[in-house]
């Protein structure tokens, strides 16, 4: 399932502006603010199709009966710039358990690239609900890649991929490779052009350079 929350009109959208906004861009604190607040929006519409309970609680003239989450999500992000939607997503899920992987890209002499995981910390994943991070859902290899890497910590009940900017392609890449696992995809954009080095146009650029700064890889 996909939901692209940019097509309804909300103050959402203003986030994802700025995120794309040349000018706003120069302000890697702001950059990093709107993730966050991407993240707490997106963790807001992923709370409403989780598990609740029933709860007596007491408050100082009575008791009021009030739905509470049966079970909090697994919180996951992807590279560095999955961090800042990582927080955001945290603060709603303040009880949430973290996994964390570690991978990067491996160019290869075509000029394309595999995603390569080199360590993941994570719980016991069996059965439970699990969000992945992912703020630039390109070619949708990194999504895959950690999903693929997680099931060895179990296999989740249902995962969400939580993502600022999509591309179609990605989106097909998901729908492809996931086809008979339960997931779940919730974006504020989804762009049609994707470029030879995988960065989506009109997109924003790197999120993680924008996010906290340029980088040197070995």
């Amino acid at each position: 399932m996909i939901n692209n929350l940019g097509t309804n009109s909300s103050i959402f959208n203003q986030y994802i502006a700025e995120l794309r906004d040349i000018n706003i861009q120069k302000d890697s604190l702001r950059f990093r603010h709107n993730l966050i607040r991407i993240g707490e929006i997106i963790a807001y519409e992923i709370s409403k199709s989780l598990d609740y309970e029933q709860t007596e609680i007491v408050t100082s003239l009575g008791t009021a009966t009030v739905p509470v989450l049966k079970r909090y999500p697994v919180i996951i992000p992807i590279l560095r710039a999955g961090i800042p939607i990582h927080e955001g997503i945290q603060r709603f899920f303040d009880k949430s358990e973290s996994a964390f992987i570690s991978a990067y890209r491996k160019v290869e002499k075509n000029e394309k690239f595999k995603i390569k995981i080199e360590y993941i910390s994570s719980p016991d994943l069996e059965g439970k609900v699990v969000i992945l991070c992912d703020p630039m859902l390109a070619t949708g290899a990194s999504a895959v890649a950690a999903y693929n890497a997680l099931l060895n910590f179990g296999k989740p009940l249902h995962t969400h991929i939580a993502s600022a900017i999509s591309s179609m392609e990605g989106i097909d890449y998901i729908r492809k490779k996931l086809t008979r696992s339960k997931v779940t995809v919730w974006t504020g954009a989804i762009d049609d052009e994707l470029t030879a080095q995988a960065y989506i146009v009109p997109g924003l650029g790197d999120a993680g350079d924008l996010a906290y700064g340029s980088k040197n890889s070995h």
